[in-house]
């Protein structure tokens, strides 16, 4: 996987700045979903949520809205293209573990709002793999995370797992509620 051309630590200065109290993954998670579930018109869902009208002239707001624009283009190339996918935007390797997995668990919170603001319900059909996916990051959102400390190897590696399943389970419902869709009609 190629990593991101717009910055983790980027996108969370440029949220601080534009008042935003959501994380740099939180944002990430919510485009993600919205993407995932096949909304052609994510970015402008997704701005609605994020920013209110009477910002519109706010310097600060519209660098973190080119920055997001990037963004949006960057995952949905990735998300469409051939390859293997896309990357969470996630905090660095280098920063601490409790403050990866946190934004870990930010993302899959993010993921699953932006599948509920496409319009995906329980009672959608819904593959079962996709259902055990949402279930997953559902579950993820509730990782204890207050316990991690730096040196603990089997914690990196567990972390690295559920960071590798966040894209893979992300593909999954995707190709469940965009190309199933497609077959279908």
């Amino acid at each position: 996987m190629q990593g991101p051309v717009v910055e983790h630590e980027r996108v969370e200065r440029q949220l601080a700045s534009a008042d935003l109290v959501l994380t740099a993954s939180e944002v990430h998670g919510a485009l993600c979903g919205l993407l995932c579930a096949g909304k052609t018109d994510a970015q402008e869902v997704w701005f609605a949520e994020l920013f209110d009208k009477s910002d519109d002239q706010d310097l600060l707001v519209i660098e973190c809205q080119q920055t997001l624009s990037h963004l949006h283009a960057e995952t949905r190339d990735a998300i469409d293209g051939p390859g293997l996918g896309f990357q969470p935007l996630l905090p660095d390797d280098d920063r601490p573990i409790a403050l990866r997995a946190k934004a870990v668990c930010d993302w899959s919170r993010g993921f699953l709002y932006g599948i509920g603001l496409a319009g995906v319900s329980a009672d959608q059909e819904l593959s079962d793999h996709t259902r055990e996916a949402l279930q997953d990051f559902s579950d993820i959102t509730r990782m204890d995370t207050e316990g991690l400390t730096g040196d603990d190897e089997e914690s990196e590696d567990d972390l690295m797992q559920i960071t590798e399943f966040l894209w893979v389970a992300a593909m999954l419902v995707h190709d469940d509620l965009v190309h199933d869709e497609t077959a279908r009609s």
